[in-house]
């Protein structure tokens, strides 16, 4: 009787221990262990449960695959905005990007485009990545998520869907994993790299 009223007390606290998390907007690592500390906010002890490596600029995951080594570690991932897949990118990259986004009156530099024939050496948004679009117009700075719809090297043109409305945003490849989308993407790239 005692073991089973135990066991019941156990089946019973191990949902109660699932906390939900919320994936975080530009997950990073940076030793090239990727935790559920580095994709998650809210992980709390499962912050150091190592779920995969990272060998070069950026390691992808399938959603499905986080929300069960998610759920496996005792933690419950919604996934809201329907991802399919993650990006996680070296963290020695990302913080050019972070300072970016905190300062909303700084344009990021944006070199000229590369020749055709070497875009896919220089290329910073791969198909299907997912990348950070903005649009700034009169002081204003809105950030938006989308899902790259093709490859980009700095300076070049791409189409991004909106992972909210599905809507496809025409932009301009400025860094790995960020995009400029507005009145800065219509001019010319030479004019931007000379921002």
């Amino acid at each position: 009787m005692r073991t089973l009223i135990l066991a019941a007390a156990l089946l019973l606290a191990g949902p109660a221990l699932a906390g939900p998390v919320t994936l975080k907007a530009n997950p990073v690592d940076s030793d090239g262990r990727v935790t559920l500390g580095d994709l998650f906010d809210g992980a709390g002890p499962a912050s150091g449960v190592v779920i995969g490596a990272r060998s070069g600029p950026s390691v992808v995951f399938e959603a499905g695959q986080l929300q069960s080594l998610a759920r496996q570690s005792g933690l419950d991932w919604a996934n809201p905005t329907g991802l399919r897949r993650v990006v996680v990118r070296n963290a020695a990259v990302a913080p050019a990007a972070a300072s970016v986004a905190a300062a909303p009156s700084v344009s990021p530099p944006v070199s000229r485009p590369a020749p055709a024939r070497s875009a896919y050496a220089e290329r910073v948004i791969s198909r299907n990545d997912i990348v950070e679009v903005a649009y700034e117009m009169g002081g204003v700075r809105l950030t938006i998520s989308g899902r790259a719809e093709g490859n980009a090297a700095v300076g070049q043109r791409l189409a991004i869907r909106n992972l909210q409305s599905n809507r496809v945003i025409d932009a301009v490849a400025i860094a790995p994993g960020q995009a400029a989308a507005g009145p800065a993407s219509r001019t010319a790239p030479q004019q931007l790299a000379a921002r």
